[in-house]
C-alpha cells in the first residue's frame, strides 16, 4: 500500500493506549511487548534464534553486520540487538547495520515513556531519543556510537521500504504485530520480497508460528522449523534462507585498500572522516597548504534549504540532507556548530505568496518547520524584522574552515597539501594521481570533491554540463550592525556576530570569473541587507564603508539541474569508469547536502546498506551530467 496523504511529508504516528502501564496500539488491537518480560522475549525469539551474539563474535576485522526487521515499534529489538553488540567481542572498525520500517511511528514522547521500561537500556536509549527523528515519511538514517551502530528508519509502508532500500541482510526479526492484528505486515508482497534484501544462509526469526506465515517463508526460499516460544506462546519460528544444513556466507571485511579524495572542502572532509571511521585508510589531496580554503573557507555559513511547493523528489532530497546534517553536526556544538535556528524570510510579496502556497499544500512537524508572523520572527532574531517566514528551529549556522580542519585530524587520513592534480591515469588496477612535479599518488579509487574544478579533473572525454558560479561574501564588524540572533535568510543571509563579525552575502554572479574582492559585490550585498532586514545595516557608521570591508570570494559548483552529483562516474552510454567517483555540484546548499550525501558515498565504496532511497539515488547519479559528442555512426548504434 503506497502512502496517498496529499500533505505530506508528515506521517501519522501510532496512537497509544497506556492504560495498562505498558504501550499497546489502538489501531491494531495488540502490544508492542510481552507483558512479563518484553526485553527477555526480544533476546530469546531475535537475539537467541539469530545466533546473533556468537555471529558478532566472528566477524572479521571491519566487517558490517546486518539486521532487517519489519516493525520498529518501541526500538527495543534494535536496542537489545545494539546491547548484544556491544557485550559481544565485535571487531574492530565492524558497525552493526539495522534496518527498519514502520507505518506508525511512536512520538518522541511515547518512545520516551515506552523505554523507560528498562533502565539497563538507558545509555542505548538516550542516545536513539537524541536522534529519534520528527515523524515525517522516508528514510531516515542514524549514526549511533560514534559510527558503529547505524541505523536506517524508513517511516512508511513496509513494502515500499523494501522497494526502495538498497541492503543485504544477515538477519531478520519478523515483527509487526500478530498477523492476525495486522496481516499487511504478513503479505505474499512483503514476505516475498525478503529473499532479495538476504544473503545465502541469512536466517530469519519470528515470534508467531502462523502456518500461512510458515507456508509463505517456505515458498521464499526458507528452510524452517519450529522453536520453543516464550512465556506463554508454545511455540515460534526460525529459519534459513536455503538449505539449513549449508554455512551462511560471512560478512567480508572490506576489501578496498586505499582511497584518494581530491579536494580538502566540506564534501571532501565528511567523506574522508566518514570513510576513516569505517576503518578504511583515505588520502585527502589538496592545492591549498589546509583544508577548508577554497568556497568552503567562509568564516561562517547557513543550515538550511528551500524546500519546493510540492514534495517531490527534490523536496524529498533537500529535506533528508537538512534533517540528516542536524543530526550530524550535533557531535560540533559549540565548537564549529551553533544551533541558533534560522528564519527564512518571506522577504518579498512573490516570496510570501510561494510560502503561503508551500503551508497549505504540505503538512510538516513543527520540531522541523513553522510558518511565523513578522512579530514572532522579530522576537526569535532579536531585531526588529519586517516580514514574517518559515522558522526552522534545529538549524543554524557553521564555521566551515574550522570544520574541515577538525574532520580530517584522524589517524587514517593522510594529508597531501599544496598538490595541484594534473591528471589521472589508469595502471594495472590503480589509479595514478600526478601532481606538479610531485610523486604520484596511487590508489584503488578516487573521489573527486574538487568542487567547480572538478570537470577539469574527470579522466573522460566529452563536457560535462557543470557551472562555476561567483559568490562574494561580506564580512562586517558587529558594531555596525544590527545582528540577529538567529540566522536570517531570504535573497541572501545574515548570521549573528561571532567574535566581533558577521557574514552577509552572498552575491550570485553568473558571468563574473573574478577570484579577487570587488567593492561592487560588497555594494551587492550591503544593498541586499537594506532590503531584506531594513535598518540592520548602519550607514552612517565609518564600519561598514565597502571600500574598506573585508569578506571572501568563492565558486559555487552548480549542475544544469541545481541538485548535487554523488556516486560512480557513469560515461554516456551509463556504464561506469571503474573506481571513480565524484561528490560535487552541491550549490550553495553545500553544508546541507553534504553530510547525507558523503554518508551515501561511504555506504557504496565500503559495500554497506545505502542511506538513499533507490529513488533519490538516481536523483543525486552522474551520468545525467555527463555530455558527449557523439558521431553519426555512434549515434545510430547508441
Amino acid at each position: 500500500m503506497i502512502v496517498t496523504d496529499p500533505r505530506l511529508p508528515s506521517i501519522e504516528t501510532a496512537d497509544i493506549d497506556w492504560s495498562n502501564g505498558a504501550p499497546r496500539c489502538r489501531r491494531f488491537g495488540d502490544v508492542y511487548f510481552c507483558s512479563e518480560n518484553g526485553l527477555e522475549e526480544t533476546r530469546h525469539v531475535f537475539i537467541s534464534q539469530n545466533r546473533l551474539r556468537e555471529r558478532f563474535s566472528l566477524l572479521p576485522a571491519a566487517a558490517p553486520f546486518v539486521i532487517a526487521e519489519t516493525g520498529f515499534g518501541t526500538g527495543l529489538n534494535f536496542l537489545a540487538a545494539w546491547q548484544a553488540w556491544d557485550e559481544t567481542a565485535t571487531p574492530r572498525n565492524g558497525c552493526l547495520h539495522f534496518v527498519s520500517a514502520e507505518r506508525h511511528p511512536l512520538t518522541h514522547d511515547d518512545l520516551a515513556r515506552a523505554l523507560m521500561m528498562w533502565p539497563e537500556l538507558k545509555a542505548y536509549a538516550d542516545q536513539l531519543l537524541e536522534q529519534y527523528p520528527a515523524p515525517t515519511s522516508g528514510v531516515h538514517r542514524l549514526v549511533l556510537a560514534g559510527g558503529r551502530v547505524r541505523l536506517t528508519l524508513f517511516f512508511g509502508d513496509v513494502a515500499d521500504a523494501w522497494r526502495e532500500l538498497d541492503f543485504q541482510a544477515d538477519a531478520w526479526f519478523l515483527d509487526g504485530f500478530a498477523p492476525a492484528k495486522n496481516p499487511g505486515m504478513w503479505t505474499s508482497e512483503v514476505i516475498d520480497a525478503i529473499p532479495g534484501h538476504s544473503k545465502p544462509g541469512t536466517t530469519l526469526a519470528t515470534f508467531t508460528s502462523v502456518g500461512e506465515v510458515r507456508r509463505r517463508l517456505i515458498a521464499a526460499g526458507f528452510t524452517m522449523r519450529k522453536a520453543p516460544g516464550f512465556g506463554p506462546k508454545w511455540d515460534m519460528l526460525t529459519g534459513t534462507l536455503g538449505d539449513a544444513t549449508s554455512p551462511e556466507t560471512p560478512p567480508a571485511a572490506n576489501d578496498v585498500e586505499s582511497i584518494a579524495i581530491i579536494g580538502a572542502g566540506v564534501a571532501g572532509s565528511l567523506l574522508a572522516r566518514n570513510l576513516a571511521e569505517r576503518g578504511l585508510h583515505v588520502t585527502v589531496i589538496d592545492q591549498a597548504q589546509e583544508a577548508g580554503t577554497a568556497a568552503s573557507g567562509n568564516i561562517q555559513g547557513a543550515l538550511y534549504v528551500k524546500l519546493g511547493i510540492e514534495f517531490n523528489d527534490q523536496a524529498k532530497l533537500g529535506l533528508s540532507s537538512l534533517l540528516f546534517s542536524q543530526r550530524y553536526y550535533q557531535q560540533f556544538g559549540g565548537e564549529h556548530w551553533h544551533p541558533s535556528g534560522l528564519v527564512q524570510l518571506a522577504h518579498s510579496d512573490s516570496e510570501q505568496d510561494r510560502q503561503n502556497r508551500f503551508i497549505a499544500r504540505n503538512d510538516y512537524p513543527s520540531a522541523v518547520l513553522q510558518q511565523i508572523s513578522a512579530e514572532q520572527a522579530s522576537e526569535l532574531a532579536g531585531i526588529p524584522l519586517t516580514r514574517g517566514g518559515l522558522w526552522f528551529p534545529r538549524s543554524g549556522w557553521l564555521e566551515p574552515g574550522g570544520l574541515c580542519r577538525a574532520l580530517i585530524d584522524h589517524e587514517r587520513i593522510f594529508q597531501c597539501f599544496g598538490f595541484d592534480v594534473h591528471r589521472l591515469t589508469p595502471c594495472n588496477g590503480k589509479w595514478h594521481i600526478a601532481g606538479n612535479g610531485e610523486q604520484d599518488v596511487v590508489v584503488d579509487r578516487v573521489v573527486i570533491c574538487a568542487g567547480h574544478q572538478t570537470p577539469d579533473l574527470i579522466p573522460l572525454k566529452g563536457g560535462f554540463r557543470f557551472r562555476a558560479i561567483r559568490g562574494q561574501v561580506t564580512h562586517l564588524p558587529a558594531k555596525g550592525v544590527k545582528c540577529p540572533d538567529v540566522v536570517v535568510c531570504g535573497s541572501g543571509y545574515l548570521n549573528p556576530a561571532h567574535g566581533g563579525m558577521t557574514l552577509a552575502g552572498a552575491t550570485f554572479d553568473l558571468h563574473d570569473p573574478s577570484p579577487t574582492l570587488s567593492i561592487e559585490s560588497h555594494r551587492d550585498n550591503l544593498s541586499m541587507l537594506d532590503a531584506m532586514v531594513p535598518g540592520a545595516v548602519d550607514r552612517d557608521s565609518g564600519d561598514v564603508d565597502p571600500a574598506k570591508l573585508d569578506g571572501k570570494v568563492g565558486f559555487r559548483c552548480t549542475t544544469h539541474d541545481y541538485q548535487p552529483v554523488a556516486g560512480p562516474l557513469m560515461d554516456a552510454y551509463g556504464q561506469p569508469l571503474e573506481g571513480v567517483n565524484l561528490f560535487t555540484g552541491l550549490g550553495s546548499k553545500g553544508l546541507s547536502y553534504a553530510p547525507l550525501l558523503a554518508e551515501y558515498l561511504a555506504d557504496l565504496l565500503s559495500g554497506q546498506p545505502v542511506c538513499l532511497p533507490g529513488s533519490l539515488a538516481k536523483r543525486v547519479a552522474t551520468g545525467r551530467c555527463h555530455r558527449v559528442e557523439l558521431t553519426e555512426q555512434e549515434t545510430i548504434s547508441a
